[in-house]
């Protein structure tokens, strides 16, 4: 019946050219459609009674927890003699907002949201996206096939797991560091908290020795502090650009 339902949707549902691009994107022909099409309406494109079934918060719900364990089991299973602390930082580096908003923009998702959505896109939309994606995916395959699915088409293909080991993503750690040695005065200070799609919004800044050397905002004031950390590291040249997640194809295959 699925394998009947998937050839209607791919080739005489009015939304087929939507199942052609999913099927591009994911490797297969969803059943449920309309599911997946609500993975990339944002909760600004709607206002209307039924704003919690409108959009795509309760699947990113979902698929935020359902990628939290598919990543804790496959550390647990990838790192059998590391104990807590390394599995729950590693946890930490993967399913971090601008990891997840990276693999979705490498993933191509702003397509899909432009599409939807009359909104500007913000990068955190991406994120969000990925997870509503995999809660998609888990309602429509079930976990083990999901499992599956993301490590084999998001973890091996858009992260370097190796890479991840040595890279220390504690920027307001590490400048606290830089400061400390060399004698320098450090100060974190938000300058304004304002409303963004109808969520708090923090603006913070960094001071070293008075000076405001970074900014950034974010929907979590820690967040905000760790990207103007970021940003200060940049512009007094103690680190360069942004750190790359690359592809690493040499992965073994965790059965």
């Amino acid at each position: 019946m699925k394998f009947v339902i998937r050839i209607y949707n791919l080739h005489f549902h009015r939304d087929r050219d939507l199942a052609r691009k999913l099927r591009n994107l994911l490797g297969f022909t969803p059943v449920h459609l309309q599911l997946f099409k609500l993975a990339f309406y944002h909760k600004s494109t709607f206002s209307t009674k039924d704003y919690a079934i409108s959009n795509n918060e309760r699947l990113e719900f979902l698929g935020d927890a359902v990628l939290s364990t598919i990543v804790g089991e496959y550390l647990f299973k990838k790192y059998p003699n590391s104990d807590e602390g390394f599995l729950t930082k590693m946890r930490s580096k993967i399913v971090k907002r601008n990891s997840l908003d990276t693999i979705a923009d490498k993933m191509g998702l702003d397509m899909y949201l432009s599409s939807f959505n009359q909104t500007r896109l913000s990068k955190s939309m991406l994120g969000n996206s990925l997870e509503a994606l995999v809660g998609a995916i888990y309602i429509e395959l079930g976990y083990d096939q999901t499992r599956k699915y993301v490590i084999s088409r998001i973890l091996r293909r858009y992260l370097n797991i190796h890479e991840l080991e040595q890279f220390d993503d504690n920027y307001k750690s590490q400048l606290l560091e830089w400061c400390q040695k060399n004698g320098r005065q450090i100060d974190y200070k938000v300058l304004t908290k304002y409303k963004s799609d109808k969520r708090d919004k923090f603006k913070v800044a960094v001071y070293v020795d008075g000076k405001k050397v970074g900014t950034a905002d974010d929907f979590n004031k820690k967040s905000a502090e760790q990207l103007a950390s970021e940003r200060a590291m940049i512009a007094l040249g103690i680190i360069g650009g942004n750190v790359a997640i690359q592809l690493d194809e040499e992965e073994e295959e965790m059965e």
